[in-house]
């Protein structure tokens, strides 16, 4: 099926505050945990990795101590020299084995992530645009997504940092206890320290995401209106607009460098501070005799390895940003799909395109678009939507094909209530054609093949010369193989294609959703003559804003306060003055908030 455009209703509102930090955590704790089980093989190497590495670490200290008491002693050099050589060489090639591994499962982890973000934002539609819009979805599928890829090694390595810390304080205590103890005086600071740093920065490492979004959201607003932005000679107001919530990203970076000042000078501090208490009973204990000079050296080079649990922060810090990146993906992961496919699929007859709406109401914020509308589509009949801006037309047509989903009321395609039907299924018997549609696939062949990739040139030329594009095709550098970012076209020649790519699908029903809006007069009669042999067989439904697109349907059903006023030939409404305003200048469409990017339908 080709892409839907601006469509609302039937689906849990999706506008809403951010989530808590707390619950963001939550949720970013739970997918990281997921990931950790989807690729245990990996991160089970990287843990053996890392074993041996941390055991090198661990023995180093000791074959070190053994090479000075024998070089004391004139005993057993050579064993003890080659025993440090291996220890050393053994923690070198972990740790380059272990870096390998670890950027490795962090990209997998990254491109698992980013997969089932892109999956989620199709599967939301274009409603999900009004919780998630384009530059907040591109935060969370660079950033966001990118962060955990660290998320494997900082785990181990801090689960590293605590073995080391810990086996140096139990290599401590066999040199001399009394070192442990000193060493073991600075732990509840340290603990008490990093726990206070997790509870202030949690929640402004989320606002700083959140604003970050929030700028970007508005840039690409921005770029998207850059000429009328030109045009209107307002740039520096743009530019102030764009800004808008740096002041707001300021205060959360402060917020989260002051939490991480506050705790990095405390254990900046304690670390050496421990240090020197340790070294120094090791001396007194060396003066009296109850430590060797081997030992020293060891219990210096064990404090260090000790201390070293300073950079837990560090590693705290990244980890809190990878737990906040993956609640940011997970937010969008369990929001709720705009349409849901059917349980048990029911499998739909082979008919003419026989359409009902049975008591259809649809609600877009807070507003009843369509109330409980009825409408009767005859088979093999062509009908034309009318109603003024924000009526709805665009709302009506989108629950012929789901979508969109009415709040109330059902949708019927030959008998069968849509909402029964498998997605691809009815994707296939009913083909959309829209006002801007968006140029999808590599080429201008792809683009018309977009919902039947296997579709020969020939068919593809057939159905862009019913859609009268065949002749500016050809006229391209390379016709149907050039590629769309060297393909130049004007809105009606893009609409061209897009009604050539939904006369290829072939199907039962045909909706153009004002899909000859950009054309001129004699190229869209041109057009309407072609489609004439498409919709030859078939029922359509067509967005009508020209009286003279109205004139050419079999029936037109005027929409009107949510309802169907009247379903009757042009001619005979035309007599209608009520109708014939339909068609005068209007004001801007300020009524259904539609987000206007087109994607593919879930």
């Amino acid at each position: 099926m080709p892409e839907p455009e601006p469509a609302a209703g039937g689906s849990p509102p999706l506008a809403g505050a951010p989530a808590a930090p707390a619950a963001l955590r939550r949720d970013g704790r739970r997918l990281l945990r997921a990931a950790a089980r989807r690729f245990r093989t990996l991160l089970g190497l990287l843990a053996a990795v890392t074993v041996v590495r941390v055991a090198a670490t661990l023995a180093t200290p000791v074959m070190l101590g053994r090479a000075i008491d024998a070089v004391r002693s004139g005993r057993g050099l050579g064993a003890a020299i080659a025993g440090l050589a291996l220890v050393l060489v053994t923690a070198a090639v972990a740790d380059a084995a272990e870096e390998l591994a670890g950027t490795y499962c962090g990209s997998r982890i990254t491109a698992w992530l980013r997969h089932r973000l892109i999956g989620r934002v199709l599967e939301l539609g274009v409603p999900g645009r009004r919780r998630f819009p384009a530059g907040d979805v591109l935060a969370r599928l660079t950033e966001s997504a990118g962060g955990p890829a660290a998320f494997p090694a900082l785990l181990l390595s801090g689960a590293a940092t605590l073995v080391t810390t810990a086996g140096a304080v139990v290599a401590l205590s066999l040199i001399d206890w009394t070192l442990a103890l000193v060493f073991a005086l600075g732990v509840p600071p340290a603990v008490l320290a990093l726990r206070s740093f997790v509870v202030k920065a949690g929640e402004p490492f989320a606002d700083y995401q959140r604003h970050q979004a929030e700028i970007g959201t508005r840039l690409l607003d921005a770029r998207q209106g850059a000429r009328t932005i030109r045009a209107s000679g307002t740039a520096g107001r743009e530019v102030r607009r764009i800004l808008l919530p740096l002041p707001q990203l300021g205060a959360a970076g402060r917020l989260t460098w002051d939490a991480q000042g506050q705790v990095g000078w405390r254990l900046s501090l304690l670390a050496p501070l421990l240090q020197v208490a340790v070294v120094g009973v090791a001396g007194i204990r060396l003066a009296t005799g109850d430590v060797t000079a081997g030992g020293l050296v060891a219990a210096a080079s064990y404090t260090s390895l000790a201390a070293g649990a300073a950079a837990l922060f560090d590693t705290f810090v990244a980890l809190l940003n990878c737990e906040v990146g993956a609640g940011r993906v997970a937010e969008v992961l369990g929001a709720e799909p705009a349409v849901r496919p059917p349980a048990r699929p029911v499998p739909l007859p082979d008919g003419p395109g026989a359409l009902r709406l049975r008591g259809v109401t649809v609600r877009v914020g807070g507003r009843t678009v369509l109330d409980r509308l009825d409408l009767a589509v005859p088979p093999r009949t062509a009908v034309a939507v009318v109603g003024t801006s924000g009526s709805g037309k665009s709302v009506l047509v989108a629950t012929v094909a789901r979508l969109a989903d009415p709040d109330e009321g059902r949708v019927e395609l030959d008998g069968v209530d849509v909402a029964d039907v498998a997605l691809p299924e009815l994707r296939r018997a009913v083909a959309y054609a829209f006002e801007r549609p968006a140029p999808l696939g590599a080429t201008v062949h792809d683009m018309i093949a977009y919902a039947r990739p296997g579709a020969t040139r020939a068919e593809v030329r057939r159905a862009a010369r019913t859609a009268a594009a065949d002749g500016f095709v050809r006229a391209l550098p390379a016709g149907y193989d050039t590629p769309l970012a060297e393909a130049p076209m004007s809105g009606g020649e893009l609409q061209r294609l897009g009604l050539a790519r939904a006369a290829l699908a072939d199907a039962r029903l045909l909706v153009l959703d004002d899909a000859t809006s950009s054309l001129d007069t004699a190229t869209e009669m041109r057009v309407t003559r072609a489609l004439r042999e498409v919709l030859a067989g078939r029922t359509s439904l067509v967005v009508a804003r020209r009286p003279a697109t109205a004139a050419r349907a079999d029936l037109v059903a005027w929409l009107d306060a949510g309802r169907i006023r009247a379903l009757a030939p042009h001619a005979e409404l035309w007599t209608d003055p009520r109708y014939r305003a339909v068609f005068a200048a209007e004001p801007p469409d300020a009524a259904v908030p539609y987000a206007a990017a087109p994607g593919p339908a879930a």
